[in-house]
């Protein structure tokens, strides 16, 4: 492999000759020499230098998108030979959306090491959209996410069943009501996750039916994670719509309570996400353990 396209590519993610000579653990001289090097080489500049910020040029999103498959067909290589050997190793890069990465993935990932020690993993976490952005832009092979968006460049394959319930803390006043009417939610003061969660279009599609939009709520706090969002209930009289799997230690403490709805229940499913096509070998072996784990047919 041409180091200097690691170099490249690494400066082209990081937008930094600081950040990139960091992570290469090389001299930003030595980031600056390779970089000139191509330039060179391809008679086009790569990045506009504006003071200390950067930019791709053109011709430096074009080799961007090259350099990606060439490291593609590198991990493929690197993974399809080990197995000629019987070793399974190489590079799986995953994202998972909020609720997932911190309540469900971490288990799954720590029996997948132990298994194949060799199969390093690198997981990014961000919502939903910010998962499948990953994904179409080839930062990641595999995505697990919780919305219902559908993308036609993405295949979405039904992972594990999850409900969304209404929660408050054991002291808010609601607790003692026997069941909460979907008029009464006009009237509740609720905490959510950000626009782009997959959480918040999860909810928008299951109010739909009933003719209720989210902006009818009395939305106190927009927050960036499940555990921001408990922490806030803790503190207050709001309500909040959170995955049951988020919530079995508050459950067992003591600390939040679920409110039932008459005759209303927020099911969803949990997608593993792959761009459309051939899935990559190492790709494959990941997605067949962890549909394993919980015994899917996928």
């Amino acid at each position: 492999m041409d180091f200097r396209l690691k170099v490249f590519f690494t400066v082209a993610n990081r937008l930094s000759f600081t950040k990139a000579a960091t992570e290469l653990f090389i001299t930003q001289p030595a980031i600056s020499k390779h970089i000139q090097e191509l330039e060179e080489e391809y008679k086009i500049k790569l990045f506009e230098r504006n003071g200390s910020k950067i930019s791709l040029t053109n011709a430096g999103e074009v080799l961007l998108k090259h350099t990606k498959k060439i490291f593609e067909v590198y991990r493929e290589i690197d993974f399809d030979m080990s197995t000629l050997i019987n070793q399974q190793k190489g590079l799986l890069r995953l994202g998972a959306s909020t609720t997932i990465s911190q309540y469900i993935i971490p288990p799954l990932l720590a029996r997948f090491h132990q298994k194949l020690q060799d199969i390093k993993i690198n997981l990014l976490n961000g919502n939903t959209e910010q998962i499948e952005k990953a994904l179409l832009n080839k930062e990641i092979e595999i995505g697990i996410v919780e919305g219902q968006s559908k993308n036609q460049s993405i295949k979405y394959t039904e992972f594990l069943k999850d409900e969304l319930v209404l929660v408050c803390n054991t002291t808010n006043p609601l607790k003692d009501k026997e069941q909460v009417t979907l008029e009464d939610l006009k009237d509740l003061r609720f905490v959510t996750r950000e626009q782009g969660s997959g959480t918040l279009e999860v909810i928008e599609h299951a109010f739909k039916p009933f003719g209720i939009n989210l902006s009818q709520l009395k939305i106190e706090m927009q927050l960036g994670s499940p555990e921001s969002i408990k922490s806030y209930l803790m503190n207050s009289d709001c309500v909040a719509f959170i995955s049951i799997h988020a919530i079995e230690k508050e459950l067992k403490n003591d600390e939040l309570v679920i409110l039932d709805i008459d005759n209303f229940v927020i099911e969803r499913f949990f997608y593993i996400i792959t761009l459309q096509g051939k899935v990559d070998a190492l790709s494959e072996l990941f997605i067949k353990n962890i549909s394993n784990h919980y015994n899917l047919k996928l």
